[in-house]
């Protein structure tokens, strides 16, 4: 019996992402055997990395050892403010698909808005830095280009600027941070709208009312939040480094949720963050 198929969306650059992937991150958000464990046995085929997590070059040798072929898989991984500026982003690209292995990108992100270059102001050296990835779309050598952590007013100094909309944006969403005015934003420009931390880093599993939705469903907090995540049409990256935990984040495409329950996690939002919050950034 192979590993299941997940539903995909058709970003604006013609490629089709996985509606739900697998996020990895620094401070021992890294496990290679879990890593193994969902793309051997879960169906993942939608990786979400970064230069800043350290562990490109740990992704790119799972990749090989799992014997899936470069052509199942979509890979994400992202361009640090560090490293912002065109001919600096240029070469992080180049640094990054060599750590992974792989000659070209699925989707590559500029990681955060605010960005520093001597004499430059945030939004010139975004715009700066947008121009490469649009270089390397063009080329072939990402396939779809997009920014993490925009908010509108960064989007539109950048859409101003460039000739190429961001095929998406990721930022974090979940039942207590559902930036809606900003998902409705992207859509009408066309680009997809991506959420990291749907559990709210754990925050999300112990609400009542999550909990009391998992019985009802039979399913666990995490499904719940996961799916609901996916309803509302954003491309959900989950992490996680226990083998069991991935597992249960991927079984969500058996079951849907009632509109009304919808509606009931859509009014649990209260702002909080529980990650980086670029509210602040010009």
């Amino acid at each position: 019996m192979g590993t299941p198929q997940h539903p995909t969306v058709r970003l604006a650059s013609g490629q089709h992402i996985p509606l739900l992937g697998l996020g990895l991150s620094h401070h021992g958000g890294y496990s290679h055997n879990a890593l193994l464990y969902a793309l051997k046995h879960c169906g993942i085929r939608h990786i979400d990395t970064a230069k800043r997590y350290g562990n490109e070059e740990l992704v790119g040798k799972a990749i090989a050892e799992s014997g899936v072929r470069r052509e199942d898989l979509w890979l994400t991984t992202k361009l640090w403010p560090g490293d912002y500026g065109y001919e600096n982003a240029l070469q992080a690209c180049q640094d990054s698909c060599t750590k992974l292995g792989v000659s070209y990108l699925d989707l590559y992100l500029m990681h955060w808005p605010d960005a520093h270059l001597p004499g430059k102001k945030a939004c010139e050296v975004r715009a700066e830095t947008w121009r490469a990835l649009e270089d390397l779309y063009a080329k072939g050598i990402c396939r779809s280009i997009g920014v993490s952590n925009f908010l509108i007013h960064h989007l539109e100094q950048l859409i101003e600027d460039c000739n190429v909309v961001p095929h998406l944006n990721q930022v974090e969403y979940h039942p207590f941070q559902r930036p809606q005015k900003l998902v409705e934003y992207c859509r009408r420009r066309g680009i997809i709208f991506g959420g990291y931390c749907p559990l709210a880093k754990g925050q999300a599993l112990t609400h009542p009312d999550i909990i009391r939705l998992a019985k009802d469903y039979g399913r666990t907090p995490a499904q719940i939040c996961i799916r609901w995540s996916i309803q509302n049409g954003v491309v959900t990256i989950p992490k996680s480094t226990k083998e069991e935990r991935i597992r249960e984040n991927c079984e969500v495409f058996g079951f849907s949720l009632a509109d009304e329950d919808v509606q009931t996690l859509n009014s649990l939002h209260d702002g909080r963050h529980v990650s980086w919050d670029p509210t602040g950034v010009l």
